[in-house]
Order: structure tokens, then sequence, then C-alpha cells
């Protein structure tokens, strides 16, 4: 019992914390919806009892609230895939556009040799 209300507890301050991050235009809503629905779902195996006790039985956990940390790492490391997606390519963005102000530099030089 003490489990489900530390984790209940935990989602909703990531939520609150989200929320309050969106609000400010620190995060923006498409990269929040992975938290959202990642505490969503923390907050819903928790109280519903019954779908917690089947999931671990089908992954195999004895333990049912084992599988809320279990499902809370599964829904980090995909959070940090998409941000690694993401990541990648602002890379390549910004690979090609140093690139094309070379470029541009470049045709700027030749155009006023003098300066």
């Amino acid at each position: 019992m003490r489990i489900q209300i530390f984790t209940v507890l935990i989602a909703v301050i990531l939520l609150l914390v989200i929320f309050q991050l969106v609000r400010k235009n620190k995060l923006l809503e498409q990269y929040s919806l992975l938290w959202i629905v990642s505490a969503v779902l923390l907050i819903v195996l928790a109280l519903w009892r019954d779908l917690q006790t089947w999931m671990s039985n089908l992954i195999g956990i004895y333990y049912p609230p084992s599988a809320l940390f279990l499902i809370a790492i599964v829904c980090g490391m995909v959070i940090t895939l998409h941000f690694s997606v993401v990541i990648s390519n602002l890379r390549e963005q910004n690979h090609l556009l140093a690139q094309e102000v070379a470029l541009l530099k470049e045709k700027v030089e030749k155009m006023n040799p003098d300066a």
C-alpha cells in the first residue's frame, strides 16, 4: 500500500512539474506528451491493482508493485530514445546549416573582396 501511495505521489509531482514547464515555455508540448503519458500510466497502474497484478503475471514478476518500477524504467528508456532521435536530427540540421553559412560567407567574400 505504501508503494502505491509513493508511486502516485511521484507521478502527480511529475505531472505538476511537466505542466509548469510547459506553462513557462521551458518544455514544448510535443515533448511533454511522452512524459504526461508515462505519468498517467503509472498513476493508473498504481491505483488499479487488478491491472497491475495481471501485467506483473504476464511479465513474470511475482511482486506486482515491482512491475511499477519496471514500467517506469521502460517509460524512461522510451523517452530517452525519443530525445536521442531528436538530438540526432538537430545535430544533422546544425551541420547542414553550418555548411550553408560557410558557402554564403564564401560568396559574400568573392563579391566584396575589399572587406
